[in-house]
């Protein structure tokens, strides 16, 4: 028994010395090729056995013969167990760097493509995370570009609009101030519309950088549907009497929301406004207020004929307007834009589709707590 404790200590002892070698090695070249670190344990596992055989050799004096089969052995397991630590480490730097190649490729602008062939689970679980992040730069990128389309048609469309009227504002400014306007009167009044109108243009841009800020505050209180419809119906019913539209407002559910009255009221404003415009003189605007199994629906149908099915996703998108709707009076495209922001943040979703004859906007809000 104390002849194996002892073997078991000089063993230890030689191990251990090569152990803490080696830990010092891998120590030194822990920035080089895994193929490096990879031989040096190897190495140390070879060595270490060494180390213990050669101490309890010593300690159990062993003969000279024995030593050297001993050795012979060690010296055959060294060999093949650094081979086997080269290749190894071989295939994997191999495998890291066909990954590396790949991984470039969707930093550039591609798509990762994970390299064909076997790999070990920790490349394989790389490999599915890089994918995974290519595709997330894919849709971040292709965002991107939407967004950049969206705001270079932004500043056609208004700077389209601006022209017009301050064309106009120009040319009634210079007669007024020349005393050669006829009618001064019409003409002042006619400034007056057009300065509200560049107001309203400001004062929706205004609105619409605070979203895509996120710096629109809203001030939730509990208020009734009835009443923010009725409202809203109010307001437009002027402009709706202009355009020779009947205004429907029969189903409305007196249903508690939380919302901040101010912006609600101009996401109604604008959708309302928006389904004026495009419905021809005789038509009908219906707005209605419902519970839903998600929660509160409000929804504005139209007679504008209908929305082409390619035109669908890109509606309440900033800056875009129908084909129809490319000149004034139909603003810069920001109101439906308005519309989503004002309603996403009140963690609501607003939608479009057609239906015979024109086209529903909806919006789902969150019910208020009982």
């Amino acid at each position: 028994m104390r002849d194996t404790l002892l073997i078991a200590l000089y063993a230890f002892a030689g191990a251990a010395v090569t152990g803490l070698a080696g830990a010092g090695v891998l120590r030194l070249i822990r920035r080089r090729s895994l193929t490096a670190s990879l031989t040096v344990v190897a190495a140390v596992g070879i060595v270490a056995m060494l180390a213990g055989t050669l101490a309890v050799a010593w300690a159990m004096f062993l003969s000279p013969h024995d030593l050297t089969v001993v050795t012979t052995v060690v010296a055959m397991a060294a060999v093949v167990s650094l081979a086997t630590a080269l290749l190894l480490g071989r295939w994997v730097v191999a495998r890291s760097r066909a990954l590396t190649l790949a991984a470039r490729s969707f930093g550039d602008g591609g798509d990762f493509a994970a390299p064909d062939g076997p790999t070990t689970a920790e490349l394989e679980s790389l490999s599915r995370e890089l994918a995974a992040t290519s595709a997330r730069l894919a849709e971040s990128r292709e965002r991107e570009r939407a967004l950049e389309t969206s705001r270079r048609e932004l500043v056609a469309w208004i700077s389209h609009d601006l022209r017009t009227p301050l064309a106009g504002l120009r040319a009634m400014s210079e007669a007024l101030e020349d005393g050669v306007a006829a009618d001064p009167g019409r003409y002042l009044q006619q400034i007056r519309t057009e300065v509200e109108r560049l107001n309203g243009m400001v004062g929706d841009l205004f609105e619409l950088s605070r979203i895509h800020a996120g710096t629109l505050s809203l001030a939730p209180t509990r208020m009734s549907l009835y009443d923010l419809v009725g409202d809203a119906l109010a307001g437009v019913d002027p402009l709706a009497r202009e355009h020779g539209v009947r205004l429907v407002g029969d189903r409305i559910e007196p249903v508690p929301v939380e919302v901040d009255g101010r912006e609600m009221s101009r996401v109604l404003g604008n959708l309302l406004v928006n389904a004026i415009r495009r419905t021809p003189a005789d038509g009908t605007v219906a707005i209605a207020a419902e519970r839903s199994a998600e929660g509160v629906v409000l929804s504005v149908t139209d007679g504008c004929g209908g929305i082409p099915e390619e035109d669908l996703p890109r509606v309440f998108d900033t800056g875009w307007r129908g084909t129809h709707a490319r000149t004034p009076p139909a603003g810069a495209g920001l109101g439906l834009a308005i519309v989503r922001g004002i309603v996403e943040a009140h963690q609501g979703r607003a939608t479009v589709h057609n239906i015979p004859g024109g086209c529903r906007f909806e919006v789902l809000l969150p019910a208020a707590a009982p």
